[in-house]
């Protein structure tokens, strides 16, 4: 994971990760820590989203992505997305809490 590329303006879009086959394209960039929970992360070659997987997680096939970016980010802009999306989760279900 390269240079940091992140502002802080990012808009973060959270979605649960599909268990459907996806005929995309991915690089996988490997895991990251963060907070004793452990996402493994890939970047969708066509737009360069980022895709996470919560691997630590109670809920399997569970987590999230951030659409788009075109230059690669670094492990901190990855952390940072991922402690933003712990911060929603609600610790009952494991899943991102109703607002």
């Amino acid at each position: 994971m390269t240079n940091d590329a992140g502002t802080s303006d990012d808009a973060w879009v959270y979605a649960p990760s599909s268990a459907l086959p996806d005929p995309e394209t991915y690089t996988d960039l490997g895991a990251v820590v963060v907070g004793g929970e452990t996402f493994d992360v890939r970047r969708r070659d066509s737009d360069g989203s980022h895709h996470y997987d919560w691997t630590s997680g109670p809920n399997p096939g569970y987590g999230f992505s951030v659409s788009g970016g075109g230059a690669p980010v670094g492990e901190e802009w990855h952390a940072r997305a991922i402690r933003d999306f712990l911060a929603g989760i609600d610790p009952a279900t494991g899943y991102l809490a109703d607002s």
